[in-house]
């Protein structure tokens, strides 16, 4: 089995009460959660994580934010608003999380493949390393984020697939064109499509 897990920034600040809440984040941080202790030594060889860790990644703070490459001010290294979500952080507490990839620190950086764990070794090298060849992505939102790392997935080489059921997008129609683009680059979506 060569299949892993790519949960996407499943953190507080992108959720309900965040500084960016997308609706439905908490309740997806939940689902994850439990996909992954449901899953555990099963479908998936490696779960891993991703999170924003900005510390000043320039245009992408915005006091009059675009919400498509500027945002307000959010996920800033040590603050609590970067930690994962509650209803996600007791797997990764558990140990159910093999690795967490940091990416933003000083740029925008919405794939997780821009990202580096702990020792620097990025998302791409660290999955190709385990012999992983097929990965699931979810989390927030649908199309930031896990749009982003679901084709840098698939361009990197891996089978990609992403499970709507498991991640949340902001708004309908950006959800929509996201699914065009999944499409048109070769990823599997499986799944309703829940937007908040």
């Amino acid at each position: 089995m060569s299949r892993s897990l790519i949960v996407v920034d499943v953190q507080n600040d992108l959720c309900e009460g965040g500084r960016v809440p997308v609706t439905g984040g908490a309740r997806i941080a939940t689902a994850i959660a439990e996909l992954v202790e449901r899953t555990a030594g099963g479908d998936y060889r490696y779960v891993v994580a991703t999170r924003d860790h900005h510390v000043d990644p320039g245009d992408h703070f915005s006091d009059e934010p675009d919400f498509q490459e500027s945002f307000p001010v959010h996920c800033l290294a040590g603050d609590p608003g970067s930690e994962f979500h509650p209803g996600f952080a007791p797997v990764v507490t558990a140990g159910k999380v093999d690795a967490v990839f940091f990416k933003g620190e000083r740029s925008a950086s919405k794939s997780g493949f821009e990202g580096a764990d702990a020792q620097g070794t990025s998302l791409g090298d660290w999955l190709r390393a385990r012999g992983v060849e097929d990965v699931d992505v979810v989390g927030i939102g649908t199309e930031h984020c896990v749009r982003a790392t679901a084709l840098d997935a698939v361009a990197a080489g891996f089978r990609t697939r992403v499970l709507l059921e498991y991640s949340v997008g902001v708004t309908p129609d950006t959800t929509a064109a996201s699914l065009e683009d999944f499409r048109e680059a070769g990823v599997t979506v499986t799944g309703q499509v829940p937007v908040g």
